[in-house]
């Protein structure tokens, strides 16, 4: 008989998930605690999210002794992603940092900031600052963003200085 799958321990993502801006990470697939630390944490202003997953696509590779036509993994896309933030009457609020043409990471820590969990690093830029105009609703500005290179995906949360989490 097959092993089961590990059963997942099911959670909630509000209140739960981080995600964080951080202008420089040196190198994406090991970003230090200071690097992180340096970042600002986005999620209390957070209103909706959309994107912020990869997918691959397939190569046909057909060959003419089979009527059968085997695929291979092929290029690997972002979907567009944004980020929907809290307008705060004064003006003072996103728009002050996630500027127009900003380069850095948003770094997604689904689980938690927990030292070894997994987490996301998306290399952006930022290409808008769109507000969110609704009758009844509250003012928002959705942030979009360019992915600029292949995300870092399910790498470990690095510990915080001293060994602690």
């Amino acid at each position: 008989m097959a092993t089961p799958i590990q059963p997942a321990t099911r959670y909630y993502r509000r209140g739960t998930s981080r995600v964080l801006w951080v202008p420089t990470i040196v190198n994406k697939q090991s970003p230090t605690r200071a690097e992180l630390d340096a970042g600002t944490a986005l999620e209390g202003e957070t209103g909706a999210m959309q994107g912020w997953q990869t997918t691959s696509g397939t190569v046909p590779t057909p060959a003419l002794g089979s009527r059968f036509t085997p695929t291979v993994p092929g290029e690997i896309t972002a979907a567009d992603s944004s980020l929907t933030f809290w307008a705060s009457k004064d003006g003072d609020d996103v728009r002050t940092l996630l500027v127009r043409e900003a380069r850095g990471f948003i770094v997604w820590m689904d689980e938690g900031d927990v030292p070894a969990q997994p987490m996301d690093l998306f290399p952006v830029q930022v290409t808008s600052q769109a507000k969110v105009r609704e009758l009844d609703g509250a003012a928002q500005i959705m942030c979009q963003f360019a992915i600029t290179s292949e995300p870092a995906e399910n790498i470990l949360i690095p510990a915080a200085a001293g060994g602690g989490g």
